[in-house]
């Protein structure tokens, strides 16, 4: 039997026995924990799917230690610029023991058997909301006639003339 907790914004399979290791809780090394927000159960052939949570599924967990993980070194540079920053962090963390799982009075995923009734709750699709219509867009400027060129641009600025390419090595 397993059960997927979501704790502190971040999700975990549990076990019964299992050492798990979250970030930092409060509490003091031996006290308990309800981890109450239980995504998923599985217990052999019986699956429980929240929707988002399983209802009255709980995890009992027991606080072991609190402690610091290993240093990270985060460093930043920019190359050809000169610049190299570096800074070390360690994250804190709470050891737990999971000791139990709860079922509570949840309801089985839809399988084979419980198809129909889930098809019965599939909700439509939402109707697609349409933007407004922009106004029609401004015309575009009259074709205007160079004089060194003679040629037409559609709304440019005029072209400037031709520079003369150095040659040779002087």
């Amino acid at each position: 039997m397993y059960a997927i907790v979501d704790y502190a914004g971040k999700q975990f399979k549990v076990e019964q026995g299992q050492e798990l290791k979250v970030p930092l809780t409060e509490g003091e090394s031996g006290g308990n924990l309800l981890l109450d927000r239980v995504l998923m159960l599985e217990n052999g052939d019986t699956t429980l799917i929240g929707q988002p949570t399983v209802t009255g599924a709980s995890v009992d967990a027991t606080i072991l230690s609190h402690g610091r993980d290993r240093k990270i070194i985060v460093f930043h540079f920019r190359r050809r610029k000169g610049y190299q920053k570096k800074a070390g962090h360690r994250q804190d963390y709470t050891v737990l023991r999971i000791n139990s799982i709860n079922v509570g009075q949840g309801k089985p995923a839809a399988g084979a058997d419980t198809q129909a009734q889930a098809a019965d709750t599939v909700k439509a699709p939402a109707a697609k909301k349409t933007a407004p219509k922009k106004a029609a867009a401004a015309p575009k400027p009259a074709a205007k006639k160079t004089p060194a060129t003679g040629k037409t641009t559609q709304g440019k600025s005029p072209a400037k003339p031709a520079s003369k390419k150095k040659t040779g090595n002087g």
